[in-house]
């Protein structure tokens, strides 16, 4: 019986920690979207995903081959 006094006051702080958590996550707008990243997913971006610096090197890249040059017509002859 003595167990209670600890027992009750721990699943009172407990509860009290997951209302907290709960409206901490409320506040920070966790719930505010539901079916976006869901529909996200299946949405077809026509932008590249490529970062920043890999771009750069890319564009610089296209620079330095003559204008004139393709890779892929030197291989149909």
């Amino acid at each position: 019986m003595s167990i209670l006094y600890l027992l009750i006051p721990l699943a009172v702080g407990l509860m009290v920690v997951a209302i907290a958590f709960f409206l901490w996550t409320v506040r920070t707008g966790q719930y505010d979207d539901l079916e976006g990243p869901a529909h996200r997913i299946l949405m077809d971006d026509d932008d590249p995903m490529i970062p920043g610096n890999a771009q750069r090197k890319q564009e610089a890249a296209k620079t330095r081959r003559p204008a004139g040059e393709d890779r892929n017509d030197a291989s149909e002859d």
